[in-house]
């Protein structure tokens, strides 16, 4: 088992069901799944570039990555409906567990000046989202390989229903954001 589903099971559920008085451990809530998105801006001229960046996804993620494709066709930006625009991994379950604990402990710390992460990414339904920058924070990257520097979106998607909660739940497995006032 992940050391973070661990120390969730044993440590965060029973502090979370106690600060909010949930009646059944069922209410506590869970991350179901973190997705991990990007978009290639210059994949109309260079097909190779979606083909990178899902190999690059597939390398820090540990799961394969899946190219995604324009839903519409964009004449200014030279964009046919159904070209690769990106590449996306979404993670469930240990893979998920294991992914989050190198971003927390390994990744994100390797940013420079780094002083953590926006709290203000919260949807309203418990979802949380934030951009890194840059691919080489990730050790699995070796940056003799990285032809250029690329950003991703990472998203959680949890099971609370507000962002207060949410916010909880993230902190205590680990996030390290930066003004805590939620």
């Amino acid at each position: 088992m992940a050391r973070l589903k661990e120390q969730y099971l044993k440590d965060i559920v029973p502090a979370l069901r106690e600060k909010y008085s949930y009646k059944s451990v069922m209410q506590v809530p869970t991350l179901k799944k973190i997705v991990v998105n990007r978009g290639v801006g210059d994949a109309t001229g260079d097909k190779k570039l979606v083909d990178n960046s899902v190999e690059e996804l597939s390398i820090i993620t540990g799961q394969k990555a899946v190219p995604t494709v324009s839903k519409k066709a964009v004449s200014n930006f030279k964009l046919r409906e159904g070209m690769p625009i990106g590449a996306k991994v979404t993670l469930r379950g240990e893979v998920m567990y294991e992914f989050l604990d190198r971003l927390v402990s390994v990744a994100l710390p390797r940013v420079r000046d780094f002083q953590g992460i926006s709290d203000k990414g919260f949807d309203g339904r418990g979802n949380y989202t934030f951009g890194v920058t840059e691919q080489i924070i990730f050790p699995e990257i070796s940056i003799d390989k990285v032809s250029k520097i690329q950003g991703m979106d990472i998203t959680f998607v949890t099971s609370a229903p507000t962002d207060a909660e949410s916010y909880e739940l993230l902190k205590a497995l680990g996030m390290p954001f930066a003004n805590s006032k939620k």
